[in-house]
């Protein structure tokens, strides 16, 4: 199948409060025109630098989302366009963006990255981590970021219940963090081998990328 009905496939799927985010990393932007002339305006990537040449090259009403790990001194290099960063994972990141957003008279939409996995490659703050930045009276001075929700990762395993319980220790922390902030309204998790059953959980956000894709090509 195409990019383009693999696109189609995956959203005729979808509930309609629930935001598809195409994976693209290590893909190349004729596989991304690809997604893009199907429809698809929200493309999410996991490394800066890839994402910035992309973007570069690539209509600009595309919508980019940083997936991946981010480093703080690599935010000056996407803060003049990113629409959301999935994966805010401290107090020290969430001023760096706010920094560099500032500088580019933006405000940066974020999430903050929850750990709910069980394994010990998996970044993220936990519940009571990201509790405490939300009650930081400070937080007013944060006048570039916005939080508008969560992001986790589930172990990696075959065994769905352990999954589950881990998509529903995220909605549970969203719930209780919405308590606090009524802004709030994302939970990004789930992604191509887990999406229905992230859904099922509460997600608000799906990131897929090989099954519109295919797999990855790591070597490049």
């Amino acid at each position: 199948m195409s990019i383009a009905n693999n696109l189609n496939t995956i959203k005729s799927t979808l509930p309609e409060h629930v935001t598809l985010v195409a994976v693209s990393k290590t893909k190349p932007v004729s596989d991304l025109m690809e997604a893009y002339n199907a429809g698809q305006r929200i493309f999410g990537e996991n490394k800066i630098q890839e994402m910035a040449e992309k973007h570069e090259t690539m209509p600009k009403d595309i919508k980019w989302h940083m997936i991946g790990h981010v480093q703080t001194n690599k935010v000056k290099y996407m803060a003049s366009f990113v629409d959301l960063i999935h994966g805010v994972e401290s107090l020290k990141l969430l001023k760096e963006i706010n920094k560099q957003a500032k500088k580019h008279n933006r405000i940066i939409d974020c999430l903050l990255q929850i750990k709910i996995a069980s394994e010990d490659s998996k970044f993220g703050m936990s519940p009571e981590d990201a509790k405490s930045i939300l009650q930081l009276e400070t937080l007013s001075e944060f006048k570039h970021v916005n939080i508008v929700g969560v992001m986790g990762m589930a172990t990696f395993t075959d065994n769905q219940n352990q999954v589950q319980q881990e998509f529903k220790l995220l909605k549970a922390t969203f719930d209780a963090l919405k308590s606090l902030n009524k802004g709030l309204h994302t939970i990004s998790m789930g992604m191509s081998g887990d999406y229905p059953l992230a859904i099922a959980s509460g997600s608000t956000m799906v990131r897929v990328g090989s099954s519109i894709f295919g797999a990855r090509n790591y070597a490049i």
